[in-house]
């Protein structure tokens, strides 16, 4: 058993093995691992303690190094419970993750539940003989101990515990809450978030919390100082316990970059590639251009509608959210849409035409988050071991490009967009591959196809060979999935490309 038990914990503290192995056979070889725990005795654990140490800090590092919170947390458990079985006396590993039925699933196995053998049935006499013979006998010691515990009477306690009802309570009914006033003008918030002001409290949250709604009703205004509230904002940190923090900056962030989008798009993607900058500041980088971009490509709803219940899909990036899970609604809904259907529904909304703000400024986005993706910096390097970013990085390029249908930038970011991809296919992060797999699927998409079909014939048919690998061989079913996905939408392209007359 410890044999088998040491096998197992090679293949799973081996990082090679947790990036090329599917998700599903490191769950059966993390099962496997507990039930060995759970079989092993004392004697058989402090004869490999030292084995057992080693691997755990090999494998969990493997593990919180992937970019799927699955795998994370799967390595979690795992090094959870090795700990619990080599520390019996001292301080175990303790992790703070949330528990899903997947995890309360693993910490069970941990159990051994020995089984139970069925004792046959016993005479009346017999039965009660050893009943009694069963009872545990109490020692003298323990009696006398018992009968020595003084008994406080219920008039005593009851006493000490209403002690304090003679207070009486204040009458508050009548007291009303001080509110602080909120900043009415926008460099008065500037003042409130950086200068002395910066030290109450209570004008502070009141800023942040009014900052939003100030940005967008002085548009004129914040185009003032749109860069410095930029950059007020993306420095801004946590002073007190103020709740949906992180959603009121990021909301102000918005704000800010709808508002005046060229020089402060310019400015966010410059910092992207800076250095002095945590990870978590790259990212959230990343999360407020989706969500102005996806903003600004939105019409805007005027008047009113003759159906209040139908709403317009609408993609949504959100920190913290599953982007292979979102990708899915993405595309579904841009296949959908594109159907066909012969019936006679609802009325539809009427809606008034409005121009696609995005349009103008769509490259500002795109371009200079794609232009340096290969220069390591001393603190950041997205080829290396910050594959996470990367993740996130092909992720927004690949919303960018689905939100730039119809514009004029759409054909020259297609193109440089099927260049990144091309770079970077064969790179070992799943949750990487998922993104470049999106980017082909928004390419198809949003690119027009008479474009596609007259001026990257080429290179769609390699991508369509490449495609066909990664449905066969890639170990990841979620890229699997969305490489059928891109073949199903390259063989609509090649229909029409066979309709249209020579």
């Amino acid at each position: 058993l410890v044999q088998v038990l040491q096998e197992l914990l090679e293949t799973w503290s081996s990082s090679s093995a947790v990036k090329h192995s599917p998700a599903e056979q490191q769950l059966y070889i993390s099962k496997a691992i507990l039930i060995c725990l759970s079989h092993l005795k004392e004697p058989e654990i402090a004869s490999c303690r030292q084995e057992l140490l080693t691997s755990m800090m090999e494998g969990v590092k493997c593990h919180l190094e992937s970019s799927l919170p699955q795998l994370r947390r799967l390595g979690m458990v795992v090094a959870e419970s090795i700990s619990l079985k080599i520390n019996t006396e001292g301080p175990v590993l303790k992790f703070e993750y949330e528990e899903d039925d997947e995890t309360r699933e693993l910490k069970s196995l941990l159990v051994h539940t020995p089984s139970f053998c069925v004792v046959p049935s016993l005479p009346d006499n017999d039965r009660s003989e050893k009943a009694g013979a069963a009872l545990p006998l109490v020692p003298e010691s323990n009696e006398k101990s018992y009968a020595a515990a003084p008994v406080m009477p219920d008039e005593e306690s009851d006493a000490e515990l209403d002690s304090d009802d003679d207070l009486m309570p204040y009458d508050m009914s009548e007291d009303k809450e001080l509110k602080i006033k909120a900043p009415m003008y926008i460099r008065d918030c500037i003042d409130v978030l950086t200068g002395s002001k910066s030290e109450d409290v209570d004008k502070w949250e009141a800023t942040v919390k009014a900052l939003e709604s100030l940005v967008r009703r002085n548009p004129a205004a914040t185009r003032e100082v749109s860069v410095e509230l930029a950059k007020i904002l993306l420095h801004l940190e946590e002073k007190t316990c103020i709740e949906g923090f992180v959603e009121l900056r990021q909301r102000a962030q918005v704000a800010v970059l709808t508002t005046d989008p060229i020089p402060v798009a310019k400015y966010l993607t410059s910092q992207f590639y800076s250095l002095n900058y945590s990870l978590r500041q790259r990212m959230d980088i990343l999360d407020v251009l989706v969500l102005a971009a996806q903003e600004l490509s939105c019409p805007k709803f005027h008047g009113k509608t003759k159906h209040s219940g139908v709403q317009k899909p609408c993609v949504q990036l959100l920190p913290g959210s599953d982007s292979s899970k979102g990708w899915r609604r993405i595309v579904d809904e841009r296949i959908k849409s594109k159907t066909q259907r012969f019936d006679t529904g609802q009325s539809r909304v009427e809606l008034a035409s409005h121009p696609n703000e995005f349009n103008s400024v769509a490259g500002y986005f795109f371009f200079p988050l794609i232009q340096h993706f290969d220069r390591p910096l001393t603190t950041f390097d997205l080829l290396g071991e910050d594959h996470l970013v990367l993740g996130r990085l092909v992720h927004t390029l690949a919303v960018l490009m689905y939100l730039a249908v119809n514009t004029v930038a759409v054909t020259t970011m297609g193109k440089t967009l099927l260049d990144f991809v091309w770079a970077l296919r064969f790179h070992t992060d799943s949750y990487v591959r998922q993104g470049l797999l999106s980017c082909i699927s928004s390419l198809l998409l949003s690119v027009p196809t008479e474009w596609i079909l007259a001026d990257m014939t080429e290179e769609l048919l390699e991508t369509q060979s490449w495609l066909g690998d990664v449905m066969e061989k890639d170990p990841d079913g979620d890229c699997r999935r969305l490489a059928l996905q891109n073949l199903l939408l390259i063989e609509n392209l090649k229909k029409k490309l066979e309709a249209v007359p020579s």
